[in-house]
C-alpha cells in the first residue's frame, strides 16, 4: 500500500466530506499547517474556496477559523 501525502489526504477528505477545517486536519492527519497544504493544492490547480467562520468560544470570546471547500469547475 502506498503512503498518501497530506495533500492527497486533504483532497480526498474534502471530496468525501465537502470541506475541511484545521481541527479536522490535525485530528485526521496530524496536519498542523492546513493553510500551507491548501496553498500547495491551489498551486497545483485545484479551485478551493475559503469561508471564515465566526463563533463564540467556551469562555465567551470570539473565535474565527477557516473552512476550506472544493469548488466545482
Amino acid at each position: 500500500m502506498s503512503k498518501m501525502t497530506q495533500n492527497s489526504e486533504i483532497m480526498r477528505f474534502m471530496q468525501e466530506n465537502g470541506s475541511i477545517t484545521q481541527i479536522q486536519a490535525a485530528d485526521e492527519f496530524g496536519c498542523y499547517r492546513l493553510s500551507a497544504r491548501i496553498y500547495d493544492l491551489r498551486a497545483a490547480g485545484y479551485n478551493i474556496k475559503t469561508d471564515i467562520i465566526t463563533k463564540r468560544g467556551r469562555y465567551g470570546g470570539v473565535i474565527n477559523y477557516a473552512k476550506y471547500s472544493l469548488i466545482d469547475a
